[in-house]
């Protein structure tokens, strides 16, 4: 059975929908406070999505600093940074590049079509700092079929294999429900599982 972590940080608000996804595949899943420094053994850890610290200075620029982030086990289990998780990522630099104002310093707040693993799936996005710039070495693994904040080579989500990170804007945790409409976001955690 595949064991979950969730960083929980003062702010954040999408970890119940990401706990709730992953207990939609049967994974054993809790919480981890953004204060505890991580000594337990996980095989994927979240940032999930939200406003950690309010984005007060900019987003992820305090919560990069908490204990949970810091001790963070790079290349030894599967990251995963959701929106703000993705934000914090780039600013600790676990992840290269930034995440900048969209192009029409909007947020914006809609289903997105993106190109994954060949296919167009349909995942939301809530966003107003998801205008990506300056990748690095990492795996392009998600682009928006329009590029809907101004990222550079409409990039939606990159992965750094050597150190098993992953971080993208989209929201698949809102994509697993029938009951929601949309169901694309099964094939993002799928893929993390695989990858475990």
């Amino acid at each position: 059975m595949v064991k979950a972590g969730i960083i929980k940080f003062l702010g954040t608000n999408c970890e119940q929908d990401t706990k709730r996804a992953c207990e939609f595949f049967g994974w054993d899943t809790e919480y981890i406070w953004q204060n505890d420094v991580i000594n337990k053994s996980y095989d994927v850890i979240f940032l999930p999505g939200g406003f950690s610290y309010g984005d007060h200075i900019s987003s992820g620029r305090i919560a990069k600093l908490t204990p949970a982030v810091k001790s963070l086990p790079i290349g030894k289990t599967l990251i995963v940074g959701i929106c703000n998780g993705f934000q914090i990522l780039t600013e600790a630099k676990l992840l290269s590049g930034a995440l900048t104002y969209n192009e029409n310093i909007h947020f914006i707040s809609k289903v997105a079509d993106l190109e994954f693993m060949g296919e167009t799936i349909k995942i939301p996005i809530a966003h107003q700092q998801g205008n990506y710039t300056g990748k690095g070495n990492e795996e392009v693994i998600l682009r928006y079929k329009n590029n809907e904040n101004g990222s550079d080579e409409k990039i939606a989500g990159i992965y750094d294999r050597k150190n098993k990170i992953i971080g993208m804007m989209p929201h698949p945790e809102r994509a697993i429900f029938e009951e929601l409409g949309l169901t694309d976001g099964r094939k993002i955690f799928e893929f993390i599982k695989n990858e475990i």
